[in-house]
């Protein structure tokens, strides 16, 4: 199938949050177990899942009470407020995106005002003609294909037709579900050890280290198709 439009994952692919997010919740989290590499370990993998899978995840491997919905709430507000202080653009995005002629959206686990917010800040929203799609938008969080399924059809396209994104093995089982092509993006500093091979079991077609090398790949993918 042709590829005709492109979908990103925001934090960690866009926008070099996800490094912020992991120190953060693990300054959260540490009183409650006093190990911090410990925490940085198992939080590291479940970086794409929405705050609240990753929290319960960890508190039930770490066999802790699983925090309030009030205790959430305060988490998610230390956390984004850590990441929007501090969040920059990934190195060469607005460059690999600005040369790849297609039509682009975004699609993210996180809510839409604070996707909306992080890239009129950094400056990449008027790359996003194609619009904005997020969790409480699709109604359904990845792994689950909604967010995409809905990006999709917001640009009028077959997911079939789309290149994805992706730094994290959750987006990209909620993309390949979806029927996405997907490039998985390694290059971020919150990205652990033998995160390419990670990403290729999950479906990614390739994975790819620096934003340079993102429109050669898309342009490989299209002429191949």
């Amino acid at each position: 199938m042709p590829i005709t439009h492109l979908i990103s994952d925001c934090d960690g692919v866009l926008i070099d949050s996800e490094a912020v997010a992991l120190q953060a919740l693990a300054d959260f989290l540490v009183p409650l177990t006093g190990e911090r590499d410990r925490l940085i370990e198992l939080i590291r993998p479940r970086l794409g899942l929405k705050l609240e899978a990753l929290v319960l995840g960890i508190c039930a491997e770490l066999r802790l009470p699983e925090p309030t919905v009030p205790d959430l709430a305060v988490m998610r507000g230390v956390v984004e407020g850590e990441c929007d202080r501090k969040a920059q653009p990934v190195p060469g995005v607005r460059a690999a995106l600005e040369a790849i002629p297609l039509p682009k959206a975004v699609a993210s686990n996180s809510r839409l005002m604070r996707v909306q917010g992080l890239l009129e800040r950094t400056g990449l929203i008027s790359l996003f003609a194609g619009g904005l799609y997020t969790a409480d938008i699709a109604g359904r969080p990845k792994p689950d294909p909604a967010v995409y399924l809905t990006a999709a059809a917001g640009m009028g396209a077959a997911t079939a037709n789309c290149v994805v994104i992706e730094d994290s093995v959750t987006g990209v089982h909620a993309a390949v579900a979806a029927g996405a092509v997907v490039l998985g993006f390694t290059g971020g500093p919150h990205s652990p050890a033998g995160q390419a091979e990670r990403l290729l079991q999950a479906g990614a077609r390739l994975t790819f280290e620096t934003m340079e090398q993102l429109p050669g790949l898309v342009e490989g993918l299209r002429s191949r198709a």
